[in-house]
């Protein structure tokens, strides 16, 4: 059992390093789909996700969820909120990469998940511990730090985070699966996107037919680039802890800062540099927190003695919650996203739409 044990868990860090990996990476395939605006990109991504995951569905042949869901009027509207936002988040992500903002994208989803802490305190009354309070302390004056180095505003990176960090709040709340929320979510979608695709057609804009073979081609891989990372990440959150998931969420951002620096040549002046500390120094106090409550956590759960019975159960859980608390806020990001993140059963899941 142990040995199946690990080796299920060396499948699931794979697929959550594949799935992060290519979130970080995505920023090297919008570029490729110019002359397309990122609104046509935008609207032949929802409807090739929803022909690339239809094909899925009836290959694994699950559709009972959508007889249930068609039944359940308030998961509908959710959903429809969902798609509603990670529309905005999707759209802006382009944009913003097209553009030449990577790195300010990327910072959207570093504070993602204190923006998600944030949310957590604002609209759920959760309580936070003191670290807590302090990362998102320290975010507030990296956001101000970042207004006064770029001379507005981040917009664009709060923009992404409080988009992806709705989309994981709302989420959490359908309770559906990744595969089945990204049908449901990208079905919502289709008509508005089939009808800009056809209006920009009737106007002899669309690139589909105009750019080439090679083109259309690309602008229909946007299907496989949103589904697979999805798929991946769906493999990892039922075999890895959510800690460690939370961990490797990190990834995505990172790979995309770097690609912004390295390959982009986008400008870090000193007053950048300073709020990206910042926002790392409090996404490394609240992973610490997190890691150390839920070592906490694992050190008091519930033994059973001898004759049955539980030693200390009210002790476990009160540590064991707000451990899953700090790390699903950990693990809201990304992602893409996911979005980035919809997979596990949390906020932290919607990190899977994220880019």
């Amino acid at each position: 059992m142990a040995g199946k044990s690990r080796s299920e868990q060396r499948i699931g860090l794979l697929n959550g390093f594949a799935a992060y990996g290519m979130w970080g990476l995505v920023p090297l395939f919008w570029p490729l789909l110019k002359p397309a605006g990122a609104v046509e990109i935008l609207a032949h991504r929802m409807v090739w996700s929803l022909a690339f995951v239809g094909v899925a569905l009836l290959f694994i042949r699950r559709w009972a969820w959508a007889g249930e869901l068609l039944r359940q009027p308030r998961r509908l509207a959710l959903l429809t909120v969902a798609a509603a936002v990670i529309t905005v988040n999707w759209g802006v992500y382009i944009w913003a990469v097209n553009a030449g903002h990577v790195v300010e994208a990327s910072l959207g989803y570093f504070i993602n998940p204190l923006v998600t802490i944030a949310m957590g305190v604002l609209i759920l009354k959760e309580r936070l511990r003191p670290v807590q309070w302090a990362a998102v302390g320290v975010t507030v004056v990296a956001v101000v730090v970042l207004t006064v180095g770029y001379g507005r505003p981040p917009w664009i990176s709060l923009c992404l985070a409080f988009s992806f960090a709705t989309y994981g709040l709302v989420k959490k709340k359908v309770n559906l699966g990744g595969v089945e929320s990204l049908a449901a979510e990208t079905a919502i979608q289709f008509l508005p996107a089939m009808a800009y695709l056809t209006w920009l057609s009737t106007r002899g804009e669309s690139t589909l037919t105009s750019g080439g073979a090679g083109h259309s081609a690309l602008l229909a891989a946007t299907g496989v680039v949103t589904a697979i990372p999805l798929v991946c990440f769906g493999a990892a959150a039922i075999r890895v802890p959510l800690s460690t998931l939370g961990l490797l969420q990190y990834l995505a951002p990172v790979f995309q800062f770097l690609l912004g620096i390295a390959y982009f040549h986008e400008e870090m002046p000193a007053e950048r540099w300073a709020g990206f500390a910042l926002v790392w120094l409090a996404l490394s106090m609240l992973t610490w927190d997190a890691l150390r409550t839920a070592r906490r956590a694992r050190r008091w759960a519930p033994v059973s003695e001898p004759g049955g019975s539980q030693v200390a159960p009210a002790v476990a859980a009160a540590a064991a919650a707000p451990a899953a608390t700090a790390a699903s806020a950990t693990t809201a990001a990304s992602a893409t996203t996911a979005a980035s993140a919809a997979t596990a059963a949390s906020a932290a899941t919607a990190a899977a739409t994220d880019a």
